[in-house]
């Protein structure tokens, strides 16, 4: 068992925001059949949203290209399939918000509160969403005002999940602590774009979108690094995670739990194959606990 900022996990993975998480249904089903820990649902809004036109989502060689745009039926239609997440799933699940300024924020994650998510994990880093995600995420002020108003109305705890699309992912970080985040996601998508060179046209209905996949691995190593070392609070990496191996490197960069999302477009099981792994590893290499890999690369200096 697994404890993270209070919450108990049977294994150290959960399944990342906006994949598979618009339904109780798909929720429970990644819980059960997939074998995640604990899982976040997509992020839901003030109002409802529709997106960006199609196409968008695209598989390149190495990950995905998304611009979703944040759709979604808004907190008071989302209501429902939390509940049923909450009653079914029989593990952690974690209400992904989003909204432009503190206020929204504060307003879903108390719109939301009665259908007792186990926590909350605040959107302020998607790419693609005008006004919303990176727009707010990318200010140290604004994203500690943004933590400080959920933390006020709600006792679960809080995680705020980071854009890397800044010059200093540790200054962001830093501004969700101050405003009394229980620990920060690391990260988000990266910035990307493809065009067809037939047509000229950019692939994506939005134009630009977010990179995910193995291609950002890397990427979200070092920041998971860097946070590890700048912050007290933990860190949960996100960002490439598709087998044990990668879900091992984040922990030794500094990763508490790691988070899955492209993954799962594989395969739904990944989550027990990332647990399995990690244990075989421990038991090879005559670790007692997990705890000792984390942050093990900070060692090695």
């Amino acid at each position: 068992m697994y404890t993270l900022t209070g919450l108990k996990l049977k294994n150290p993975t959960i399944l990342a925001a906006g994949i598979l998480g618009t339904t109780g249904a798909s929720l429970c089903r990644v819980a059960h059949e997939g074998g995640a820990g604990a899982v976040v649902t997509k992020s839901i809004g003030p109002i409802p949203k529709t997106g960006h036109p199609n196409p968008s989502m695209v598989k390149l060689d190495c990950g995905f290209l998304n611009a979703m745009g944040l759709p979604n039926p808004s907190y008071p239609s989302f209501f429902q399939e939390l509940e049923i997440a909450k009653k079914d799933s029989g593990v952690p699940v974690i209400a992904s918000i989003f909204g432009g300024s503190p206020a929204e924020f504060k307003e879903v994650a108390k719109g939301l509160l009665p259908a007792k998510p186990d926590a909350f994990e605040l959107n302020v880093s998607c790419p693609h969403a005008e006004g919303y995600g990176a727009a707010v995420g990318s200010n140290p002020c604004l994203v500690e005002a943004i933590t400080a108003a959920v933390k006020d109305i709600v006792s679960v705890p809080v995680w705020v999940k980071l854009t890397p699309n800044v010059s200093d992912i540790t200054c962001i970080g830093n501004a969700a602590e101050a405003g009394g985040a229980d620990a920060v996601v690391a990260i988000n998508t990266l910035k990307g774009m493809a065009i067809d060179i037939e047509s000229g046209y950019p692939v994506l209905g939005n134009r630009s979108g977010g990179l995910s996949g193995k291609a950002v691995k890397p990427v979200a190593v070092k920041c998971v690094y860097d946070l590890y070392t700048a912050l007290e609070i933990p860190v949960i990496g996100v960002g490439g995670v598709s087998s044990w191996q990668d879900a091992i490197e984040m922990m030794m960069a500094g990763a508490a739990v790691v988070q899955v999302g492209s993954a799962v477009y594989d395969r739904l099981d990944v989550f027990s194959e990332i647990s399995t792994g990690i244990e075989a590893f421990l038991q090879r290499k005559g670790y007692s606990d997990v705890k000792e890999l984390i942050g093990l690369a900070h060692e090695m200096v």
